[in-house]
């Protein structure tokens, strides 16, 4: 992935709990405990593209309400893939590093201010 990258935007993720860091750390450590990517990979993996498109717009949604900002932005994509029925499977490898790659900013952010 490129340097430039924003994996997490921790200063906007606070901003959403009113600045309650704990708060926010608590929430991110809770999303690493979600077993959501093994869901969609399962789902895309067998064709199953409702259950697909349920589950990605689910990891959408919390990334952008944790401010995880790549995160978000492979989750749509992938989601745009699927409402379109032309899944391109070099996206669900994308979205899979990128998933790691914000699971390793949340252990960093955690270190941070636990």
């Amino acid at each position: 992935m490129a340097d430039n990258v924003v994996y997490i935007n921790v200063e906007e993720g606070s901003k959403r709990v009113m600045n309650n860091i704990k708060l926010y750390s608590k929430l991110i450590t809770k999303f690493k405990d979600d077993n959501n990517m093994a869901e969609i990979e399962a789902t895309v993996t067998a064709g199953d593209l409702e259950k697909a498109q349920s589950a990605v717009h689910t990891m959408k949604g919390l990334a952008a309400n944790l401010s995880f900002t790549e995160l978000f932005k492979q989750s749509f994509a992938l989601e745009t893939q699927i409402k379109e029925k032309n899944v391109n499977p070099d996206q669900l490898t994308i979205l899979k590093d990128v998933f790691k790659e914000t699971l390793n900013e949340i252990d960093k952010v955690i270190s941070q201010y636990a």
